[in-house]
């Protein structure tokens, strides 16, 4: 009796899950269709407080992580540096047949990736990037950036004891950020040393050299101004130039009263033959018509020369 019971209700089971598939096939179909091509899940982290807000012409943050273009690539790297992130992964879609070579072009592109550092607050600039890159189309991005946490503690106490020794609020913004300029001028040298032998006691690429030590090279004063700056709330960003050879330089951006305007504590501060220190305005707050002005003249300044394709807030400029 129970072989028989076995041997109808085995075949009769096997009858109603063949029935099943038959009704129901599409969706089925359907759902492992969709598991199997669903894009893989991205593991977002906590974003740095550093984080800029505003995006850029160039550039811009994104919350989409997966790329169908060059653009798309350098707004995710862009945005994984610009949130501070120290190790980011994300994948190229199959769709987008060229997006490993791309990707191997973008993070091969010293240059490129130079420029995007320009873009985000001097604490989430970095000195490496490493990009691991999987044929299946996985990328990894290790960001190894400049300032330690330490350090940092060290600037923001240091800016806010400047500030409230320097700064009065009943200054315009102009007279806050001259105030802060000169400052800056008067408590720096230029790092000859490390300019020369690439070498130096001093963190003077960092904003840690001008502001708690004494020395700075254009990097130095770049990224110092820079912090002023965003405690002044006013927008900004690195420019540089673009170099033929290793020598380059840096300065500041900010938009202010509908413009953007360009700021150069480097050449403000220059090394003199006869050891005193120099204090000039020659490069406070000046268009680009300006400063090829300010360039000009006996002694020809090169160091100014940037691409507007990258540095748009300046095309019109």
């Amino acid at each position: 009796m129970k072989n028989l019971i076995k041997n109808i209700l085995i075949p009769f089971s096997c009858l109603l899950f063949l029935l099943f598939l038959y009704f129901h096939i599409e969706g089925i179909t359907d759902f492992f269709v969709q598991y199997i091509d669903a894009e893989p899940k991205i593991a977002l982290q906590p974003i740095s407080p550093y984080q800029k807000k505003e995006n850029f012409l160039f550039v811009q943050s994104t919350d989409h992580f997966t790329p169908y273009s060059k653009h798309d690539l350098k707004n995710i790297f862009y945005t994984i540096v610009n949130n501070g992130w120290k190790e980011f992964t994300f994948y190229c879609p199959s769709e987008y047949t060229n997006c490993l070579n791309d990707v191997r072009n973008l993070s091969q592109d010293q240059n490129l990736l130079t420029h995007l550092n320009n873009f985000v607050h001097p604490y989430n600039g970095f000195s490496d990037v490493v990009t691991v890159i999987s044929e299946s189309g996985e990328i990894t991005v290790q960001i190894h950036y400049f300032y330690t946490e330490q350090e940092i503690d060290a600037i923001n106490k240091k800016i806010e004891n400047i500030y409230s020794e320097i700064i009065h609020e009943d200054m315009d913004t102009v007279e806050k950020i001259k105030t802060i300029h000169d400052y800056i001028i008067n408590h720096t040298k230029y790092d000859i040393e490390r300019n020369n032998e690439k070498e130096s006691n001093y963190h003077s690429y960092l904003a840690y050299g001008p502001l708690l030590e004494g020395y700075a090279t254009c990097n130095g004063y770049t990224d110092a101004m820079a912090l002023f700056l965003t405690y002044l709330n006013i927008p900004n960003f690195k420019i540089a130039m673009t170099p033929d050879s290793d020598v380059g330089h840096v300065w500041n951006a900010l938009y202010l009263n509908g413009e953007w305007l360009h700021l150069d504590l480097t050449w403000d501060d220059p090394v003199s033959d006869d050891g005193k220190d120099y204090l000039q305005h020659k490069y406070f707050l000046i268009t680009t018509s300006e400063l090829k002005m300010a360039d000009s003249g006996e002694v020809m300044v090169q160091e100014h020369e940037f691409k507007p394709s990258i540095y748009l807030e300046f095309k019109e400029n």
